[in-house]
């Protein structure tokens, strides 16, 4: 015979297969076989079109198209003999799915059998319904075909008894159950029809019969509040019948799994009574008894037992169960917990974390149980089991819990350690009352975990010690002593420096010693050799460099007081001590003169001058922080602070991209200022706003973006008071509104701690185009474009004693340069001494209309001689009817002065009742001399 003749068997052409040795011989003996049956298909081959149908099948499972043999199934299924039917059902199973038109044809070969009773073919149609019934929903059969179905239900059961027993050859109840499981997941409004046959299914013996129906009630209780009400009425009695008649059956070897008799109806039945249960005393109620003998009785020493105890632990914490019902469940996971394997642990303390919240004061005897799971060899069991540590946590066992699991931290492996260490900081971040016990506990995890702590918990760490003045001499004790240690741990090192840098006299001179605190000698070279060693431990974690550095400022001006006030009038040796310390900081800020970072460069330059050449304004740029605020960082740590707020610029806006602060503070782009003005424009850098970083306000450093090598500064001597905020303040009435100010009071620490910035008059920094200048954390305003006035040493190009000139006083009349129906600009003008080009513009916008300006922009494009820079506007919203204005200084620099005249186009966009508006105009009357 030939092999590849629609005759050919179905173990021939599966044999054919088989043997081929690649993938190109397979897809030609599958290529001749299909053009065979297509030939067959073609020729209405009746003998062996069931034979084709199969090898149609066998085709379609290892993935090669078989649409063809579609209409073949539809013939066989009318055929009158059994094996063609079966096979016909069978290929309409695999080779059609719900979305095949060619199903329409099956309905009526399936309205037949119900009515018969010939067993085999309506079984199965019974399947056929189950794995299709999603076309027959399409296509709005369901209706027809629900009655039919009510005929499976309605059969009558003791004829089947008689004619067929028990046996599977019975099988209308169970299948026409099955069915209708399938029916009510695909169309939940169906539910209604099944809620009665599912509830009298519930008085079979048949095991599998019983089954069926439970997972149909089951999934009645989930699609319908209505069937869940009425199986609640009708069937908690029966479920709870079910339950004691199958856990107290004797052995029957066709269901008795390990020794347990059918464990599947177990499950089923207390899946079931969960969701009975649920929400409602009277029901539970009625099924505790049943629930605390199943497990009072199932023992635990097999796989099929342990499956039912925990259904059954799951069904208790489900429902409204009774104290002593909840804490032997709970008991119950417990032994779970001891049992060897690692599959029953981990669903045992999945259990445990969900009745958390049920009965935590149960849990707790298990405590130590939980605790030997996070030091188990399984990961899985260690994450889980570590995360139900923390759920258990409270005011009462915070102190021990804490304790063990910082003592597991030192023998931890390394890539449990970072989930482990951030549950620990969150635990002592939660449950700290006293901040001894707080920074005693973050001290012993910086010290075994430093490089796994995350800069949020050093952070806050830092801001409580600024807060606890009765104990940051022994916390820089503390932090000296583990130094010694754990010198390679990057985040005890960070915390270490900074309190070197800080408390470095309470370090060396024993201050602030508490009772019972051990004594420990520390010299001013000791200190010094902190900093050296994490300079060399940590040459390339730019945050250590830096806060090294400014660690060791600190310290050469700290040092200084000491010895002054401590010596007396031992003036010799005090000098020559103050030599050795000072020569050995100089030696080790110079080491960085040359450094590939701009900023350490820069920095180690004007540190050293400032040893050198500036002691006596040293003392006062070093000054010790003042303490940090614990409520605005919590505020800024939760992301919902709004005191400081900033935008970091990205890569695109340090490139030129015009940044969008607030009310139109950008460089416009040099196609939307040529629209204005006609007029080609020089690019100009955008100006770098401040950020919010933590690090930043601390140090005064811009990790993320290093300042550009060209970066200049705008102006002279006033820059120099800026940085060191000395002489007498510098009134001005014609100042930006929200120009950055510093106090007298605090002028001195402005220099090097950026947190004192907050004590200033400004009204809010968000509202100002900052730049960070790193390690000195100075706020200047750069102006852009920068001024054409040449850059100094801000150290050395001036003498120590500097006077500022008075007030400034405005040379030119004040001018309308714009003026509408709805709007009025009014310009006033000011110049510095000494600065002819440049000329400060202060703009005033009055509302002539009735109705309030929202979301307000100004924006302004000049020539190409001229440079512009806008400051932030006062304010967005402009009122009604002059009753308020807007105010926004505008930087003039005209490089042709005297030559050429300032000449200007505006442009103001605004809203009016949600609607955008938008005015332009170009001002030319600016007084002569700008």
């Amino acid at each position: 015979m030939n092999p590849f003749s629609s005759g050919t068997r179905l173990r021939d052409m599966i044999r054919a297969i088989r043997a081929c040795k690649t993938a190109a011989e397979e897809r030609a003996v599958v290529r001749k076989e299909c053009a065979a049956i297509r030939a067959a298909v073609s020729d209405n081959d009746q003998e062996y079109r069931h034979r084709n149908l199969a090898k149609l099948m066998f085709i379609h499972m290892l993935g090669y198209p078989t649409h063809f043999g579609q209409m073949e199934c539809l013939k066989l299924i009318a055929s009158a003999g059994f094996p063609e039917k079966r096979i016909g059902y069978l290929g309409l199973m695999l080779l059609l799915d719900e979305r095949q038109e060619v199903l329409m044809l099956v309905t009526n070969s399936l309205k037949q059998y119900p009515t018969e009773i010939s067993t085999i073919q309506t079984s199965i149609s019974l399947v056929l319904l189950y794995v299709l019934w999603g076309i027959f929903v399409l296509l709005k059969w369901h209706g027809i075909l629900l009655l039919k179905l009510n005929d499976y239900f309605k059969v009558e059961t003791q004829t089947l008894r008689k004619k067929f027993g028990y046996s599977i050859c019975a099988p209308s109840p169970k299948q026409a159950a099955l069915c209708s499981i399938r029916i009510v997941r695909k169309v939940p409004d169906l539910a209604e029809n099944f809620m009665s046959p599912a509830a009298a299914l519930l008085k079979e013996k048949h095991h599998g019969v019983l089954i069926a129906g439970v997972q149909l009630c089951a999934d009645l209780c989930k699609a319908s509040s209505e069937a869940l009400g009425y199986l609640r009425k009708n069937c908690t009695e029966g479920s709870v019948r079910i339950l004691r008649d199958v856990s107290n059956s004797s052995y029957a070897p066709e269901y008795d799994i390990s020794g347990i008799t059918d464990p599947f109806l177990h499950i089923r039945v207390l899946k079931l009574m969960r969701m009975l249960g649920q929400g409602d005393v009277d029901a539970s109620e009625f099924i505790n008894d049943i629930l605390a003998q199943v497990a009072t009785k199932i023992e635990s020493n097999k796989n099929a037992g342990n499956a039912i105890l925990y259904e059954c632990v799951e069904t208790i914490m489900g429902i409204e169960a009774t104290g002593g019902l909840r804490v032997l469940a709970i008991n119950i996971l417990g032994r779970f917990l001891s049992n060897r394997d690692n599959n029953i642990r981990y669903v045992a303390l999945n259990m445990l974390m969900k009745s958390v919240v049920v009965d935590s004061q149960a849990m707790q005897r298990h405590r130590t149980t939980i605790l030997e799971c996070v030091k188990d060899s399984d990961a899985s069991i260690r994450k889980r089991a570590l995360e139900l540590v923390c759920l258990l946590v409270n005011d009462t066992n915070v102190k021990p819990l804490t304790k063990e699991l910082i003592d597991y931290l030192e023998v931890s492996d390394e890539e449990f350690k970072g989930d482990l260490t951030e549950k620990i900081c969150s635990i002592v971040e939660r449950f700290s009352s006293e901040k001894l016990w707080y920074i005693d506990q973050m001290l012993k995890i910086l010290s075994e975990a430093g490089n796994h702590v995350k800069d949020e918990v050093w952070h806050s760490l830092i801001v409580v010690i600024s807060n606890a003045a009765d104990l940051q001499g022994y916390t820089v004790r503390s932090l000296y002593k583990a130094f010694q240690t754990s010198s390679l741990q990057v985040g005890l090192v960070r915390v270490a420096l900074w309190c070197i840098g800080e408390y470095g006299e309470m370090l060396v001179n024993g201050a602030g010693m508490l009772a019972a605190e051990e004594p420990v000698t520390v010299t001013e070279s000791d200190a010094i050799d902190v900093v050296e060693v994490a300079l060399k431990s940590h040459s390339s974690d730019f945050t250590i460099r830096a806060m090294s550095l400014i660690a060791l400022l600190k310290l050469s001006s700290l040092f200084a007081c000491f010895f002054v006030m401590h010596l007396g009038l031992l003036y010799e040796m005090t000098s020559q001590l103050l030599c050795i310390s000072c020569r050995r900081i100089r030696e080790l800020i110079i080491q960085h003169k040359g450094n590939f970072e701009l900023e350490l460069q820069q920095r180690s330059i004007e540190f050293n001058n400032i040893i050198q050449k500036h002691k006596n304004i040293q003392s006062s740029l070093v000054e010790r922080m003042p303490v940090l605020d614990e409520s605005t960082y919590l505020g800024r740590k939760d992301g919902s602070s709004t005191d400081v707020p900033a935008v970091k610029p990205s890569k695109a806006n340090l490139s030129g991209t015009s940044l969008n602060l607030q009310n139109g503070v950008t460089k416009p782009p040099a196609a939307s200022m040529g629209d204005l003005l006609d007029l080609s424009s020089d690019d100009v850098p955008a100006t770098k706003s401040s950020t919010s970083d933590f690090l930043q306000d601390l140090l005064g450093i811009d990790l993320g973006t290093p300042v550009p090598s060209g970066a200049a500064f705008s102006g002279g001597s006033d820059i120099l008071m800026d940085l060191l905020s000395i002489g007498s303040p510098i009134p001005n009435d014609s100042s930006p509104p929200n120009s950055v100010s510093s106090s007298v009071a605090n002028s001195s620490a402005v220099a090097l701690d950026k947190f004192s910035s907050l004590t200033s008059t400004s009204s809010s920094l968000s509202s100002e185009a900052l730049t960070i200048d790193p390690l000195r954390g100075i706020e200047q305003i750069i102006r852009s474009p920068p001024s054409t006035a040449p850059i100094v040493d801000l150290l050395d190009g001036f003498s120590n004693h500097i006077s500022v000139s008075g007030n400034e006083k405005p040379d030119f009349p004040a001018i309308t340069a714009f003026e509408s129906n709805s709007l009025k600009i009014a310009f006033s003008f000011t110049k510095l001494p000494g600065r002819q080009h440049d000329t400060q513009i202060k703009a005033t916008f009055t509302n002539k209309s009735s109705n309030e300006y929202t979301d307000f922009i100004f924006q302004a494009a000049v020539p190409k001689f001229i440079q512009l820079h806008l400051d932030p506007a006062s304010s967005s919203t402009l009122p009604a009817s002059g009753k308020g204005s807007i105010t926004q200084t505008l930087s003039v620099t005209n490089s042709q002065h005297g030559q050429k005249p300032l000449a200007m186009r505006v442009r103001m966009a605004y809203k009016v009742n949600n609607q955008d508006l938008l005015e332009q105009g170009q001002i030319t009357s600016f007084p002569p001399g700008l």
